[in-house]
């Protein structure tokens, strides 16, 4: 097989991203780039290739796109889909165009549905056949058992005349394929972009029609356009998301060489803590954040959902302070920031939480308790379920409050505050994000439940 090829997957984002070179001609193509790109231009590098062309499959929600940055490093020409607004220079591709890239053949497909202007690009490898596709990559038009979803640029009529479009798409671009051809999609487990996406980085077109329920139902228009409008298991949309397709559309400033953000001693990180535009995100995880903390803190536990969860609390126009578990923290952290458009951090706090408690500074503690100890206290405490709304349907404590953790920053007016507040979620990291995010926003009364929903069901606590 002459398709030189690599997959990039970011488990933050459930993210990939691939490049597609021939070694014959030397040229390669990036596709769906994130914002961090030394990744792409240091494998060209490995493989001797220089990249021609960068092209994302559709303007996303999710995360800001690295096209611009890989354009000003390597002179690559950006591709985008002939059905997109851009603001940016690049080559408008129509369906079925064709790119040279040496023996391997690319041809472009329009597979709109998750977006209006969504392309999927259709691989044949020269050495086995130039007739018979090898690779698909689908972007969001084709997912480890499952599509993307339809809802994310308008309301409900707009929603549902984009899952009639995917129905379409689906029909007669995508089930037509042979049943080999390999299927790489850039929304994989963990993005919100799916509803049931699979855990495996990739599948195959035969794979698909036998396991993916939605494509069972594409036969039927109807059924399908049902199937893709039932919202009620989809994860809630991050605030963060509204601003990203509206930057990648212009094309995301280049980032150009990222330094360190700044070692701040406790005295200069207190001082800068106290400005009105500025907001201590800890980065630590819940149980070292609930025994200690700098009063106003937001914590946001460095992990897998750490993007996701920071671009839900974190207002875009503040300056970031951190406070970090280790030093080896920092550019990970200020690297999942800058990939949803937050700018870099103004510093972090050197010596970490050791180095501030040592001068003597008032911390704050967030309440926690167990289950054992709910159990006890039900009709005193207002349970405040933030898990998505697929969880909360599964089961919830009887008479909980459900905000969905996404939807929280504007809906603070409805907590409660004459009474103590349990927030739960699925284990307890996603209750710290939000019981912090209450207790920094003037609510007194939040307790962090040790464990969430696992806990209080394994305990046999009541449900409905």
């Amino acid at each position: 097989m002459k398709i030189e090829f690599e997959q990039f997957h970011l488990e933050s984002l459930g993210h990939a991203s691939y490049l597609v070179g021939s070694s014959e001609s030397g040229e390669a193509l990036i596709l769906d780039p994130r914002r961090d790109v030394d990744v792409y231009v240091e494998a060209a590098a490995r493989r001797g290739l220089r990249i021609r062309y960068v092209v994302d499959t559709h303007q996303h929600n999710d995360y800001l796109s690295g096209i611009a940055e890989l354009a000003r490093r390597t002179g690559a020409t950006l591709l985008g889909s002939a059905e997109a607004e851009l603001g940016y220079a690049h080559r408008a591709l129509a369906d079925g165009a064709e790119l040279e890239l040496g023996d391997v053949g690319v041809k472009v497909l329009l597979t709109p549905g998750h977006t209006p202007e969504h392309l999927s690009l259709l691989l044949y490898d020269g050495e086995q056949s130039s007739d018979e596709p090898a690779m698909l990559l689908s972007g969001g038009a084709l997912l480890v058992g499952d599509v993307a979803r339809p809802d994310l640029l308008g309301g409900q009529a707009q929603t549902q005349q984009a899952a009639k479009t995917f129905c379409h798409t689906i029909q007669t671009k995508l089930l037509p394929l042979p049943d080999h051809v390999l299927v790489y999609p850039t929304h994989v487990a963990g993005s919100l972009c799916g509803g049931s996406i699979g855990s495996r980085l990739s599948t195959t077109v035969g794979y698909g029609k036998r396991v993916n329920a939605l494509l069972a139902s594409v036969n039927s228009s109807e059924e399908f356009v049902e199937s893709c409008l039932d919202l009620d298991g989809l994860p809630a949309v991050p605030p963060y998301w509204l601003r990203m397709r509206g930057q990648n559309q212009q094309g995301p400033a280049p980032l150009g060489i990222v330094d360190p953000p700044v070692a701040l001693q406790v005295d200069e990180f207190a001082e800068q803590a106290a400005r009105e535009d500025i907001v201590v995100l800890d980065a630590r995880s819940p149980e070292a954040f609930a025994s200690a903390h700098i009063p106003g803190a937001q914590n946001v536990g460095l992990g897998a959902s750490f993007a996701t969860w920071a671009g839900t609390v974190i207002d875009p126009d503040v300056g970031i302070l951190l406070v970090l578990e280790e030093p080896d923290d920092l550019m990970d952290v200020t690297w999942q920031l800058l990939r949803i458009g937050y700018d870099r951090p103004i510093g972090w706090l050197a010596g970490g939480m050791f180095g501030y408690r040592t001068t003597g500074r008032s911390l704050d503690r967030l309440p926690t308790m167990t289950v054992a100890e709910a159990a006890d206290r039900l009709d005193e405490l207002e349970v405040l379920d933030v898990r998505q709304p697929g969880e909360w349907s599964a089961f919830h404590a009887p008479d909980a409050r459900f905000i969905t953790g996404a939807e929280l920053p504007d809906r603070l007016d409805e907590v409660p505050r004459d009474r103590q507040v349990l927030v739960a979620c699925g284990s307890g990291y996603r209750s710290s994000v939000a019981a912090s995010l209450l207790a920094r926003t003037g609510h007194d009364n939040v307790i962090n439940l040790i464990g969430g929903m696992a806990a209080w069901k394994n305990a046999g606590l009541p449900l409905d």
